[in-house]
């Protein structure tokens, strides 16, 4: 996403340093696991990585920092580049009470940001009760360098070929809709980490993919699947405007995000609650091609003609931070 985010500052023509966390994360695994497990989810390098970041503030003076998801920098050092003047943003991807990211140090740290932006509103109430930044909702969004619609050879073809496709990792509670859909006889494309975990889906993955092969897994399948991640109490998720970018027919989890996006039932993509309700819409669409084409062109043309870019994300963010500076 940083790459995405510097894309879009060179189109805005905002000067723009990207910093990437993996220098936070580097390091032997045998201390990666006990800092994750018994030093309350510390990255490695989290002290190195954040006197990285405040020399560079320091010494060129930016007028935003701009930090994504559990972002690896703590409440002392935010506080010491605000010192300088700078205004410090977080673009919160993860719920960060979810209890696979809970960390004590992180809560800290979303205390002292000046405004954090949540992808969900689920978690707007917990923000706001850390009492510091002020909160404001902006969904994801899509990379259209990364998220356009490739033409596929003829072994793409066969490679990526599915009747249903879903990339995503592989929490618990997704893993019964896969399930459900390779009992129905259905051609499962399943890309993404840790499924070969489940007996019910171990023999379905292909694996893991690059973000332009992701588009081409959406190229080569009938239909899309976009499932939210419960743990992080999703109302929508990357894929929610990655596959349209791409130009996938999408069978959707129902929530309402997803009805404010795409908007009624038929309009534009099909919804779900349920196993059975998935598995019954997607065969009613492998039997109508021209209904298919028709939602995927209709989410198509609402993503692609809307401001869904991370460009957009990034002249949101800027122009809602300085407004607030303004004020």
């Amino acid at each position: 996403m940083g790459h995405s985010f510097e894309r879009g500052a060179s189109c805005l023509k905002i000067p723009a340093l990207l910093i990437e966390s993996r220098l936070a994360m580097s390091g032997p695994r045998w201390l990666q696991r006990l800092k994750w497990h018994l030093l309350d989810r510390k990255p490695v390098r989290l002290e190195e990585f954040g006197r990285t970041v405040t020399a560079h503030c320091r010494e060129n003076q930016p007028r935003l920092l701009l930090a994504t998801g559990n972002a690896p920098l703590t409440a002392a050092v935010l506080q010491e580049i605000r010192s300088f003047g700078v205004q410090c943003v977080n673009y919160l991807t993860d719920d960060p009470w979810n209890p696979a990211h809970r960390a004590r140090w992180f809560f800290r740290a979303l205390a002292c940001y000046d405004h954090v932006f949540t992808t969900r509103r689920s978690n707007i109430p917990d923000l706001e009760s850390l009492g510091g930044p002020t909160v404001s909702y902006l969904p994801f969004g899509y990379d259209p360098d990364l998220f356009s619609t490739p033409a596929l050879s003829v072994a793409e073809q066969s490679r990526f070929d599915s009747d249903v496709m879903f990339a995503g990792g592989a929490d618990s509670d997704r893993v019964p809709y896969i399930a459900a859909l390779s009992r129905a006889n259905l051609k499962v494309g399943l890309y993404g980490s840790y499924w070969e975990k489940y007996r019910d889906t171990r023999m379905l993955t292909r694996g893991m993919l690059e973000a332009r092969d992701v588009s081409k897994a959406i190229v080569g399948a009938r239909i899309c699947l976009c499932l939210v991640r419960r743990a992080n109490r999703d109302g929508h998720c990357m894929r929610t405007f990655e596959v349209p970018a791409v130009g996938g027919c999408m069978l959707t989890e129902d929530t309402a995000e997803h009805r404010e996006i795409f908007g009624p039932e038929g309009e534009s993509v099909l919804y779900f609650l349920s196993e059975l309700e998935m598995v019954a819409k997607a065969r009613w669409l492998l039997d109508r091609p021209d209904e298919r084409h028709r939602l995927a062109q209709a989410a198509h043309a609402k993503i692609r003609g809307g401001e869904y870019t991370y460009q957009d994300r990034l002249r949101q963010i800027v122009e809602k931070t300085f407004l607030r500076e303004a004020e």
